[in-house]
């Protein structure tokens, strides 16, 4: 008999669209065998039966047997044509049944704390296929209830929107009620919550809003991942403040849901997740490999396949998560095409391929969730200037525009991802130009941000909308393959605070700190950081896609 037969007949008919998404029928099957188990042994805490009344979200929020011990939760959901059988426990007491007919519900929850019988919550509405949503603690805190209940209140979140795109001061939100997470655990995803105060990520333009502030943030404490460089890490390197990591990203129209790593790395189960493109795409590499390696308890099991610890110089990087066979590569390709060299008259010369793809291509071709990016490579004087560097064919052009060189380059990758991916395996993303904030000079003229403590509050002091992404946008719309724009250019242009400055490194003496004012960083993001944030959004537009396939 084929493992499918063992479905239901619904359940077998169900389309499932992207392959993120198909590690879901797997958690139900694996959530089935929990339950059942947990039938047969009485745990040692008591769990909550929690339905929120959220609906749409058609794909389970699983909790991998790996996991760390703090508390994860799931979302599951039942079919109209499925029973969930009745679980008893030492205190708590839980029946949900679902009738053939799908016509009614019946939940129940009793559960005893000094004596004293605790109300059924209200039922959940019907989700947006028929089926009933629950969510379950996948493993609850040892100690009192309070906890518990606490820990609930935690899970929730308010939305406070004042209705316009601005960050002016009235927009600032300071939220010190959410839990602060530490020492490996993992945070409980944020579908758990009010519908009054949640509106559906559903057409949400999730890179339109501003930055709130949150004392609950970072995902992972400074300093706890051996895997950030030493350019990034500015803990290490003695930055004294820490206020910069403490904001989320909070879109006008709707709210998105913290990064749940183990449910992340529960859809990531047997995949393969690639960035692919220049230092600024490194630095959301390894914020993810942090932000996913911290809910892991045991860390042995996370690593580099090759033992390298350090990741400027260019060549393929791949970190193995051992509990779910899956890995989280970086692929160093800073343009996307190929640089190259052309032998003329006076002698060789360098020059960029914008009609060929970098070589790195095999490393990533068959990959489930690719991220490209390229920009920052194109503002350097020799793009900026054009003059006999771009090459196509046999042809150096003597003279040719940056941004016509970048649309170029650009159709050669659209190209090749409409003729070499099937985006019925891969999901394409690419996350768009991250604005740096150079005061009095340049990167390489004595640029500065080093006394920048707090974000940009007013809109009107933003920088214009990068014109390179003006020129993605034309190319991505005539693409045939599906590809999703992570527009991270306007929440970054706020953040003039977050940049590692001239805390690159630790310094010896007092010279060689002022040494440093002199060529500061003011491109890329310390770690914990901005790029958390970037990640937070693949996660959702991830959860997104999976809605609408």
């Amino acid at each position: 008999m084929e493992p499918i037969a063992l479905l239901p007949e619904s359940f077998r008919k169900r389309r499932v669209g992207s392959p993120f998404c198909l590690g879901a029928a797997a958690s139900l099957i694996f959530l089935g065998v929990f339950l059942l188990s947990a039938s047969l042994k009485p745990p040692k805490v008591s769990p909550l039966l929690q339905i929120p009344s959220v609906g749409g979200w058609p794909f389970p929020f699983s909790t991998s047997p790996a996991s760390s011990s703090s508390p994860s939760y799931s979302s599951v959901e039942i079919p109209q044509d499925g029973i969930l059988n009745q679980t008893q426990e030492q205190n708590v007491s839980v029946v949900a049944k679902v009738e053939e007919n799908g016509q009614h519900l019946e939940a129940k929850r009793e559960e005893v704390v000094s004596e004293k019988k605790a109300p059924l919550q209200d039922p959940a509405e019907f989700s947006s296929n028929g089926s009933k949503i629950f969510s379950l603690p996948s493993k609850s805190h040892e100690g009192n209830d309070s906890r518990g209940e606490n820990m609930q209140s935690k899970v929730s979140f308010s939305v406070r929107d004042n209705g316009n795109g601005s960050l002016g001061d009235s927009s600032i939100i300071r939220d010190n009620s959410s839990a602060r997470f530490g020492g490996g655990e993992e945070r409980p995803s944020q579908l758990e919550h009010n519908s009054d105060e949640y509106r559906n990520l559903d057409g949400c333009d999730i890179f339109d809003g501003r930055w709130a502030r949150d004392d609950s943030k970072p995902y992972y404490p400074a300093g706890s991942c051996p895997y950030i460089d030493r350019d990034f890490n500015c803990h290490l390197n003695g930055r004294p403040d820490a206020e910069f990591v403490k904001w989320r990203w909070k879109p006008n129209k709707c709210d998105i849901p913290s990064l749940n790593s183990t449910d992340f790395l529960e859809r990531l189960r047997g995949k393969k997740l690639v960035f692919v493109g220049d230092s600024l795409n490194r630095n959301m590499w390894e914020s993810l490999v942090c932000i996913l390696r911290h809910s892991i308890r045991s860390k042995k099991r996370v690593f580099e396949i090759s033992g390298r610890k350090e990741f400027k110089k260019k060549g393929f990087y791949a970190f193995r998560f051992e509990d779910y066979n899956c890995s989280v590569d970086f692929v160093s390709a800073p343009f996307i095409v190929r640089e190259s060299s052309f032998k003329g008259i006076n002698g060789s010369i360098e020059t960029l391929r914008l009609d060929l793809m970098d070589r790195t291509t095999s490393m990533y071709r068959d990959a489930d969730i690719i991220v490209f990016n390229t920009g920052h490579w194109w503002t350097h004087e020799k793009t900026s200037r054009g003059e006999d560097y771009y090459q196509e064919g046999n042809h150096v052009h003597p003279r040719l525009k940056v941004l016509e060189a970048y649309k170029r380059a650009l159709n050669t990758w659209a190209k090749w991802v409409d003729n070499n991916i099937n985006s019925n395996r891969t999901k394409v993303f690419f996350r768009g130009y991250s604005v740096t904030h150079f005061r009095k000079g340049q990167w390489n003229s004595g640029g500065q941000c080093h006394k920048e403590s707090e974000p940009i509050f007013e809109e009107k002091y933003l920088k214009k909308y990068p014109s390179k992404m003006k020129v993605l946008e034309h190319v991505l719309h005539g693409m045939k393959t599906p590809v999703t724009y992570l527009n991270i250019s306007r929440l970054t242009a706020y953040r003039k605070d977050a940049h590692p400055s001239i805390y690159r490194m630790l310094y010896k003496t007092d010279e060689e700190r002022v040494a440093a004012e002199r060529a500061q960083d003011c491109s890329h993001w310390c770690l914990p950081g901005v790029p958390d944030t970037w990640n937070e959004l693949l996660y959702a537009s991830l959860l997104q896609s999976c809605k609408v396939s």
